[in-house]
């Protein structure tokens, strides 16, 4: 199943100084590792936003999907970096292929040089830049740009690259139109308090809802603390826990995934966490 998370700008609105909304991001980088979120989704919310600017959550969400054995050659020293080291380590789980063709694991590497010869070097964590040849039918990627390669073994080293995805889950930003409107959004949830409670028999309506073309994907998007998507969006909160949604934007159903709540405010972070467990047990 592909799922993709969408998180707003303003994620990090009312943590207290910058090392605690840098913490604040590592709670959701971790929760969309756990998941097995494909892709986070930095959407727009520049009414909610405060002191640390356009790009910090993005930023911060990026820096934390790099595997540390790649962050000195892809990030230079930033401002929005200043308390990187708060964040919890991933430890994303190494992907395994079987048989002669899929065996070794799955790295995420850094183009270092490109060759003439339909050879790459690539840092991929290992002691030295290996050269690699772009296999037939890709792109020859650029210097800088990231891939995916299988490692066989290290001593002596075996490796190639491969036309997959590397592992964890992809950052980018777009507005929620742009989000909405991918090939692979599939069935489009809102959380809000406001919206229908989550309830067990509701999983088994949204696996077969969430089939797309054969293949299941969710898009779940999240407001921000003190600003839940119904604010942002200007719609009424009253309007998001019927069955019409024809009044409340683009998604085909508005959750609550965390009913009966204890607390007057679920974090963000924490929204994230509950609805994504929730989700995960579908069948």
């Amino acid at each position: 199943m592909t799922v993709s998370v969408l998180v707003p700008s303003s994620l990090a609105r009312e943590a207290e100084d910058k090392r605690e909304a840098t913490r604040k991001l590592g709670y959701v980088a971790r929760a969309a590792t756990i998941f097995r979120v494909d892709r986070l989704t930095v959407f727009p919310d520049d009414a909610g936003e405060t002191q640390y600017g356009d790009g910090f959550v993005e930023t911060v969400l990026r820096y934390a999907a790099t595997p540390p054995y790649l962050r000195k050659a892809v990030w230079a020293k930033r401002d929005e970096l200043e308390f990187a080291g708060v964040l919890p380590p991933l430890r994303v789980r190494s992907q395994t292929g079987s048989g002669s063709e899929g065996s070794g694991s799955l790295r995420q590497g850094i183009v270092t040089e490109v060759g003439a010869d339909g050879h790459v070097r690539v840092n991929c964590g290992l002691q030295h830049p290996i050269s690699l040849p772009v296999p037939s039918g890709v792109d020859v990627p650029g210097e800088g740009e990231r891939v995916t390669v299988r490692v066989s073994s290290r001593e002596p080293v075996r490796a190639k690259l491969v036309d997959v995805p590397p592992p964890g889950y992809a950052v980018d930003a777009a507005d929620l139109d742009t989000a909405l409107d991918r090939d692979d959004a599939g069935l489009a949830i809102a959380t809000s308090r406001h919206g229908q409670p989550l309830r067990p028999s509701r999983l088994d309506e949204l696996a077969p809802a969430s089939r797309v073309g054969g293949k299941r994907a969710l898009t779940v998007a999240f407001g921000a603390p003190e600003r839940g998507l119904p604010a942002m969006l200007g719609i009424d909160p009253a309007a998001v826990g019927g069955d019409d949604h024809g009044e409340t934007g683009r998604f085909d159903l508005w959750l609550d995934t965390v009913p009966n709540q204890g607390s007057e405010v679920v974090r963000t972070e924490e929204a994230v966490i509950a609805t994504l467990a929730c989700l995960n047990l579908m069948e």
